[in-house]
């Protein structure tokens, strides 16, 4: 296995910047996400790493190689695609096969590997079939036993559990993290589904517009977000947000959103003041972190959205719509009148000009 470096890379198509000076190191048997939205740099950054683009600046090591230069086929990694990318003609065994026969590995050793591959991923009842006669999700097997044969140091997976049913995406998302695990290779994974990028990495890289927005442990983001992104990114529903105006009354700083005032703790009014404070601020909280309180703030009922376990409760304020995680069976109407309570202690206060977390 090895540990990967990306320092300063840059790439650029024309007159658009796709990666923007992106630095960020993955350890030896580390399961790093590059997590952003359609167009944010994250699958070339990926091509990049395994030499299908050529960056215009900054350096890439894989171990203690600088593969800058290096064809794809030197560079000791293997790609998991979007579309599988099977040999049609082929079957499974003939598939798994392949890049062991372009290496001109002996026969006797290829069908050890591909036997061992194939037991590994429960797919040794297929070896005779071809592509079109498998799901989606044996093709995704197949295509991942067909980058493990290889024993490559470095894994990379360009969005690989798109394509199937949501179910079979849960559970097979799973089966990855399992697998990595188990294995230990260093992998390098490419999705814009947040919930893939909580539970499977040790670390997330969070992209927008080809320029990182923060790095760090799925907890992290989630607790810590850096910015107005990452917030609103993480996390499924994502964070409400609320424009505030900062208010000093009576030796105490209150947030006014102009239906809730929220008369901050101490540790936050000190980190509020040291920031200056801007007198314009976004409030940001979690669906899970607003309760619906008897001695709370009468608000108005927009829709709910049961969901068995909870139910998602919509309400207005203003011309926005707020939603909140309420556990189990909720029954409201639109237009009902409900009261709710926020958390205080988690709330995020974020710089209205920059969008950079405060508090």
């Amino acid at each position: 296995m090895a540990s990967v470096s990306v320092k300063n890379l840059v790439k650029k198509f024309g007159k658009v910047v796709a990666v923007d000076h992106v630095s960020f190191s993955v350890n030896d048997g580390e399961f790093v996400v590059l997590l952003g939205p359609s167009g944010c740099g994250k699958t070339t950054t990926l091509r990049l790493i395994a030499g299908l683009e050529y960056p215009d600046e900054g350096e890439i090591w894989i171990g203690d190689r600088l593969v800058n230069d290096l064809p794809p086929k030197d560079r000791d990694v293997a790609m998991v695609f979007q579309n599988y990318a099977l040999y049609p003609h082929m079957t499974v065994y003939d598939n798994l096969a392949f890049p062991l026969k372009v290496r001109k590995v002996p026969r006797d050793e290829i069908d050890r590997k591909v036997r061992e591959v194939a037991k590994l991923l429960q797919i040794e009842e297929l070896l005779d079939r071809k592509p079109a006669q498998l799901s989606g999700g044996q093709q995704q097997r197949v295509a991942l036993g067909r980058a493990l044969v290889r024993e490559p140091k470095v894994f990379l997976m360009d969005e690989p559990l798109s394509n199937l049913d949501a179910k079979l995406r849960i559970y097979m998302r799973a089966e990855l993290k399992r697998l990595q695990r188990e294995l230990g290779i260093t992998t390098i994974y490419v999705t814009h589904d947040q919930a893939e990028a909580m539970t499977m990495a040790d670390k997330i890289v969070v992209l927008k517009d080809g320029r990182i927005q923060q790095i760090g442990r799925p907890e992290e983001l989630y607790n810590k977000p850096a910015n107005v992104f990452v917030a609103g990114f993480i996390g499924a529903p994502p964070m409400n947000f609320m424009d505030a105006s900062v208010k000093e009354e009576g030796g105490r700083l209150v947030l006014d959103t102009g239906i809730f005032r929220i008369e901050l703790p101490d540790y936050m009014a000190e980190a509020l003041r040291k920031a200056g404070p801007p007198s314009e601020v976004i409030v940001g909280v979690r669906p899970e972190h607003i309760t619906v309180d008897g001695d709370g703030v009468e608000v108005e009922v927009f829709v709910t959205e049961p969901l068995g376990g909870e139910t998602i409760i919509d309400f207005k304020h203003g011309d926005k719509i707020l939603k909140i995680k309420y556990p189990g069976l909720f029954k409201a109407k639109p237009g009902d009148k409900i009261r709710v309570k926020f958390d205080v202690d988690n709330i995020h206060v974020f710089d209205k000009k920059t969008g950079k977390t405060i508090v």
